[in-house]
């Protein structure tokens, strides 16, 4: 039987390329859902190609453009945020592909873990920000949670076969982004415009700029906290520029398993799609006759401040990385919009985390109210 996907986020980047991973297997996926925050065009065009069952539009002024364009279309059509968290717990969905950009990913996420479906998990910020709530959600409904991050399903692939095999620790690679090995004054004249330029992976404007603020990574290491069941210490972040290794797991007599293979995003997403079967592509492979060195470095988290930070978040816990988040989330907006420099963006988020009051054990309106909370202070920062 196909296995039927419901995409929040269809029209960003990953959510593009999870349409090409069903399209190669039509046998094995059906599209029953297909989401958009603004981008009607390209939803449109999307529908008319897979359609889907139903199409939600979370932005409900552009609700009745894209009812009419579908008219005809045996696709049911609804718009608004709600609705977008409604259609997760549909009957007819088997699994729910989280690929909506920042905080927006966590009320349909633990909508779509209570109504027990499978989450191939691309939005690490549903992590970040609420972790604990979320793994005690999928543990009480037996929901797994497939990672979709090239790091977190490297970790994922890793593990497979291992059993109670203890781990001693896990390495995340990174890339650096576009300015490792920068010093502080040449970081100080960065544009959005160079930020903007990834070595490596082609992803959304905010994820992009995480990566060479090295958020990202900081995000990821709190996400392989809850996946993986580890603590701060026992997360390592390597700078590995090919990108061929995409994480590697070190285990109690000391040997360490890496996944590797060529960037390229459709992989693990066709992983968590597929899990545990791997099903046949057409994928460019890795031939080690032409990569003649894979290097790996320190980060240097004081050049790249955001690293550092997200440990102390994590180390923190309670509602801190909820803050750090949304505090982020506010910088780069900023950033990319020329109101701060780039090396103001740590400081929005370290001043935001100083100004913003604790909550040890949080619950999910704590979470909400912390967001909004830690956003209004980040922009009295800016």
């Amino acid at each position: 039987m196909q296995k039927r996907i419901a995409i929040l986020g269809s029209t960003g980047s990953i959510g593009t390329q999870a349409l090409e991973v069903i399209s190669s297997h039509p046998d094995k996926f059906e599209v029953e859902v297909l989401t958009a925050q603004n981008n009607v065009d390209l939803l449109i065009s999307q529908s008319i190609r897979f359609k889907p069952n139903m199409v939600v539009i979370g932005n409900e002024d552009h609700y009745e453009r894209i009812k009419e364009a579908l008219e005809g279309h045996p696709i049911k059509v609804f718009a608004g945020t709600a609705a977008i968290a409604q259609v997760c717990a549909f009957d007819s969905v088997d699994m729910v592909l989280t690929a909506m950009v920042g905080f927006s990913g966590l009320y349909p996420t633990v909508e779509a873990i209570r109504a027990g479906k499978h989450i191939a998990l691309a939005n690490k910020e549903t992590l970040v920000v609420a972790g604990a709530l979320i793994m005690q959600e999928a543990q009480a409904n037996r929901v797994p949670i497939l990672p979709v991050d090239s790091e977190h399903s490297a970790i994922y692939q890793c593990l497979a076969g291992e059993g109670l095999n203890r781990i001693e620790k896990i390495i995340l690679t990174a890339s650096g982004g576009p300015f490792r090995g920068w010093d502080e004054k040449r970081m100080k004249e960065v544009t959005p415009e160079q930020a903007l330029h990834h070595p490596i992976w082609c992803m959304g404007p905010k994820i992009t700029i995480d990566s060479a603020t090295l958020m990202n990574k900081g995000l990821e290491v709190i996400e392989a906290r809850w996946l993986f069941g580890l603590g701060a210490d026992d997360i390592e972040v390597v700078i590995h520029p090919q990108s061929i290794i995409h994480s590697m797991v070190q285990f109690t007599d000391g040997s360490i398993k890496a996944q590797m293979g060529l960037p390229d995003m459709r992989l693990p997403i066709q992983y968590a799609f597929s899990y545990p079967e791997r099903f046949q592509t057409d994928f460019k492979r890795f031939d080690f006759r032409q990569h003649h060195a894979l290097t790996f470095e320190q980060p240097d988290t004081k050049i790249f401040r955001n690293l550092a930070l997200a440990y102390e978040a994590l180390r923190m816990g309670g509602n801190w990385p909820c803050i750090l988040n949304a505090a982020n989330e506010v910088a780069v907006e900023a950033f990319l919009k020329e109101k701060i420099g780039f090396m103001q963006i740590a400081d929005v988020i370290e001043r935001t985390l100083t100004k913003s009051s604790y909550i040890e054990s949080p619950l999910l309106e704590d979470y909400l109210n912390s967001d909004l909370h830690a956003r209004q202070v980040a922009q009295e920062q800016i």
